[in-house]
């Protein structure tokens, strides 16, 4: 299954992926019209961006009474059919992550589609914290870059005793 994967400790909030995608679904630059979002938090010193994780046991899929959410056959991403959704807001109620939300302009949901497969946010992610890929493949990469950080603390001695000082 393809996703957008998110490297929390490299994104420098610079909302190029909600301004990219903003242009994208809607034409303009408008926050409210992205489908990736970007929180700071300055009083925690956080940022946190989120986009849709694309379920795998999808809620938002289950849930909508008129198939106006379908899986996207060449990607598998759960894409809304605006024809079929009459914009009852159900989907946003289940989604468990907030990542659906509301069109007021076309009067229905809206939600990452990875832009067909060729996701523009991450094409545009100034620091590379933006990764697509098989959430299989992007697993080992998140645990790749965890160890990175973990290893050196659990073992601090590790290096030392390798060089043999």
């Amino acid at each position: 299954m393809m996703v957008i994967f998110v490297e929390l400790d490299r994104c420098l909030a610079c909302r190029n992926c909600e301004r990219v995608c903003s242009f994208q679904e809607a034409g303009g630059f408008k926050r409210e019209d992205s489908n990736i979002w970007v929180q700071v938090d300055l009083a925690k010193r956080s940022i946190f961006t989120m986009t849709c994780l694309q379920c795998e046991t999808a809620l938002c899929l289950e849930v909508c009474p008129t198939k106006g959410l379908v899986r996207d056959p060449k990607t598998n991403a759960v894409v809304v059919d605006e024809a079929a959704c009459v914009g009852c807001k159900m989907c946003v109620a289940a989604c468990p992550f907030g990542n659906i939300h509301f069109e007021n302009k076309r009067q229905v949901a809206a939600k990452c589609n990875l832009c067909n497969g060729d996701p523009q946010c991450v094409k545009n992610c100034m620091s590379g914290a933006l990764h697509f890929g098989d959430i299989n493949d992007l697993a080992a990469i998140k645990r790749q870059h965890t160890d990175k950080k973990l290893i050196p603390k659990a073992f601090p001695n590790r290096e030392k005793s390798k060089n043999g000082h």
